[in-house]
């Protein structure tokens, strides 16, 4: 296994991984303080927290699974060559456990508070039901062979998957109520911090060790990195320029919430 060739900029590494832990982790607050505060979860979309759900969990079982188990890494230093770092690193795995913990608590507030007609679409659920079920499949094919590094890579990649469409309803829904009232633009901002020094964390473990294999080594860092950016880029300019808060109808403060579907494909809601 490798080592730092700089300790300056593996403490900047350190560093700049936390930053990206800290942002992330406390980017999951003001939603659930939001609704707190507001006894009621309208105006968040309930398809992307059931989408996010299972992205973190995909993510923290690569993450826990890379980090932790030897087998593991000799068959990642066997593909990409012993001299290789890691590329999970401990604020990585911190980062997806509390996010699926988060993750759930939102899910528990969904239960609980004031959420008018929104249902979660036959869309979502079907998504999640044939994800883990390929996730099933994959655990058998993996299982006689021990080819546990290839099994945590669909898990990277499901989350990759995950990540670009748990969005979409959310942004779809902010674009038809013309509003973004109920979704916490703390949490974006966050998101994006956490986004860019996830980012810069693996820029810099590539200069120190003058190669490039740790980004497509963990193509599903890499990618949740940029996408993250992008849809915050987008929720920033829903929130600041298409539709500031000013401007918003006080019935969406209430709970009057429209019943088109959140999700062009899926007219029907169970």
């Amino acid at each position: 296994m490798a080592s730092w060739n700089s300790i300056p900029l593996e403490i900047s590494y350190e560093i700049v991984g936390w930053i990206a832990f800290a942002s992330w982790s406390i980017s999951f607050y003001p939603q659930l303080i939001l609704n707190f505060r507001r006894r009621s979860v309208v105006g968040l979309n309930f398809d992307f927290v059931m989408l996010n759900l299972t992205k973190h969990s995909s993510y923290m079982i690569y993450n826990v699974c890379l980090y932790f188990s030897p087998v593991i890494q000799k068959q990642y230093f066997d593909t990409y060559g012993d001299k290789e770092m890691i590329p999970v690193a401990a604020n990585d795995v911190a980062f997806s456990i509390h996010a699926v913990v988060m993750t759930a608590v939102t899910l528990f507030q969904i239960f609980i508070y004031e959420r008018g007609p929104q249902k979660v679409s036959r869309l979502a659920i079907g998504i999640v039901v044939v994800v883990w079920a390929f996730a099933a499949i994959c655990f058998f094919i993996a299982l006689p062979t021990h080819s546990w590094l290839w099994l945590i890579s669909i898990f990277n990649s499901i989350q990759v998957f995950m990540t670009c469409v748990k969005y979409i309803p959310q942004a779809k829904m902010n674009f038809t109520r013309k509003s973004t009232v109920g979704w916490s633009i703390g949490n974006i901002l966050l998101d994006f911090t956490g986004g860019l020094a996830n980012y810069l964390q693996m820029v810099i473990q590539s200069i120190d060790q003058n190669s490039w294999k740790n980004f497509y080594g963990n193509m599903g860092k890499t990618l949740l990195s940029l996408i993250s950016i992008f849809f915050d880029i987008l929720f920033m300019f829903q929130h600041y320029v298409l539709y500031p808060e000013k401007k918003a109808s006080k019935s969406l403060e209430t709970g009057e919430e429209s019943n088109e579907p959140l999700i062009d494909s899926s007219h029907e809601h169970v």
